[in-house]
């Protein structure tokens, strides 16, 4: 019979059993592949969540799963956590949920115990309404479990697109993710990326190398850059995990935690009727003349601050996320200091995209439009211009969010249809004085009107000026749109600031149905 001190005695054993189990857990197996890790320039999956959520805020969901595989030395290798780490806890207050590989088990390669902590992290975050980040460091699909590794992603892949537009889903690479795993990112809605740690490829380099004869490295192949700046998988990239986890908490500052919440609302010190008194001298009148659209977002923004989403890619379309007066906005601006602003294919999927992730998640649209058209040549012909810049006028008709434009200087031709103007949708479209807005420019609409006037005249050069000069009075002066309703208003640039702000926050309680369809079919 026991005794009242081993009564007492044995749950305290079995505590100190259970919490031996959990620091297994928390070191991992083996102490030497922490030093490897931080040997690459890496932090382990516990430290990279430290960073990403609030202090002390991490519950970890099963965290002592092990795998039941056997076959090939499983069976003699079956650490706690089966290489990934789960669970929730809050960024600035807010519930997130995460899932971290752990490159140090198996290089974190996925296994069907390591999917199913992933499906069920996935499915509570869907049943939360709350953001899900995953943080991606994983050698890709488990060999020895064969097939059914195989399943675990493509639990993943259909849980991803249940989720998209539901609650924000965030994929930070901080490792190698190769073959079908590379997948899971490309559904959600951010990926971010560190330079020279982090890679991204269907293919590695040596299938490539086999298959066409190219040599080429992993960062080459799929490397921060290639994808930040070429690919466009990579929303962002950073030189090191410090930077980019405190990036990912900035950007969910930004986001909804679902999309039948509204994004954050945070009051600002920055007075909503501050006058712009830069913008006149930012933007030139001359419409041949470059600037940095970036300094008018500035201008005009909440104390100058915003998140821009693809700074790297189709650079000639600037998306950014701000706040207008403590509103979280999304701003889409043409760059001319970048193709002169041109509309080409990258630049319209880029918008599309990022127009169609603000109106899942009820973030308003300000359009700023300095636009001399679509980028004419034969290779944006051959390669779908016609279907791949439908996608931004798509996602803009599609939106039902609030949505204001300003055109600040050329608008011309369908470009101008494109970017948000009143002809398809925006709420509010307004103009400054230095707007033209036509069917084209005056040189060339002039060349086309007047074709044969200019070349019967006895001074073709000074007829050509004249009939410039006529078009532009006609047709092309600041006031045509406004007077016939094309634009709700021309205002003082100085205004824009005070202007928006009113506007987004007239807007807030907008309500816009769509036809009752199961889903559109955009443009691909």
């Amino acid at each position: 019979m026991a005794t009242a001190t081993e009564d007492t005695d044995h749950p305290r054993a079995l505590a100190a059993e259970l919490g031996a189990r959990k620091e297994e857990a928390r070191q991992g197996p083996d102490p030497r592949a922490t030093e490897r890790q931080h040997a690459k320039g890496k932090l382990t999956a516990r430290e990279r969540i430290d960073l990403l959520l609030d202090k002390n805020s991490f519950t970890e969901v099963e965290q002592l799963r092990r795998h039941r595989a056997t076959g090939f030395g499983l069976e003699a290798r079956k650490p706690y956590t089966d290489g990934v780490v789960t669970g929730w806890g809050t960024v600035e207050g807010r519930t997130v949920f995460v899932y971290a590989h752990d490159f140090r088990i198996f290089g974190g390669a996925l296994g069907e115990a390591h999917a199913a902590k992933i499906h069920k992290i996935m499915d509570m975050a869907l049943a939360a309404g709350a953001p899900l980040v995953s943080l991606n460091d994983g050698a890709g699909a488990r060999i020895q479990e064969g097939v059914s590794a195989l399943a675990g992603y493509g639990g993943i892949f259909q849980r991803n697109t249940r989720a998209s537009g539901v609650i924000p889903q965030i994929s930070v690479m901080l490792g190698p993710c190769a073959g079908g795993a590379a997948y899971s990112p490309a559904l959600t809605d951010f990926v971010f990326m560190v330079r020279d740690t982090s890679q991204m490829f269907i293919t590695g380099p040596d299938v490539v190398q086999a298959v066409t004869g190219e040599e080429i490295s992993q960062n080459g192949l799929g490397g921060a850059e290639v994808h930040a700046g070429t690919s466009g998988v990579a929303h962002f990239a950073y030189d090191d995990e410090e930077t980019c986890l405190a990036e990912v908490r900035y950007l969910l500052s930004f986001l909804p935690s679902n999309n039948r919440s509204m994004p954050p609302h945070l009051p600002s010190a920055d007075p909503a009727d501050r006058p712009g008194e830069r913008l006149t001298e930012v933007v030139p009148a001359d419409g041949n003349r470059a600037y940095d659209v970036r300094e008018v977002i500035e201008e005009v923004v909440d104390d100058g601050e915003y998140l821009e989403v693809h700074a790297s890619w189709a650079p000639n379309l600037v998306c950014a996320l701000a706040r207008l007066d403590g509103h979280v906005v999304g701003v889409v601006a043409n760059q001319p200091n970048a193709f002169a602003g041109v509309l080409d294919i990258r630049a319209s999927e880029k918008g599309a995209r990022f127009v169609q992730f603000c109106d899942s998640f009820s973030i308003p649209l300000v359009t700023l439009v300095d636009v001399p058209g679509f980028l004419p040549g034969v290779d944006q012909e051959h390669e779908g211009i016609i279907r791949r810049g439908a996608k931004l006028l798509y996602a803009y008709c599609n939106a039902t969010v609030p949505r204001v434009s300003v055109v600040l200087r050329k608008a011309y031709g369908g470009a101008y249809i494109v970017m948000d103007s009143r002809s398809i949708g925006a709420d509010i479209a307004l103009a400054w004085p230095t707007n033209e807005i036509a069917v084209m420019g005056a040189e060339g609409a002039a060349n086309v009107v007047f074709r044969r006037e200019i070349a019967a005249a006895a001074d073709p050069g000074e007829m050509r000026a004249q009939k410039i000069k006529e078009y532009r009075e006609e047709l092309v002066h600041p006031y045509y749109a406004a007077e016939r309703g094309l634009v709700d208003d021309v205002i003082d640039p100085r205004e824009t600031r005070a202007v928006l702000c009113r506007a987004v926050t007239m807007l807030a309680a907008k309500d816009a149905d769509l036809p009752r369809r199961k889903h559109g079919n955009p443009p691909q």
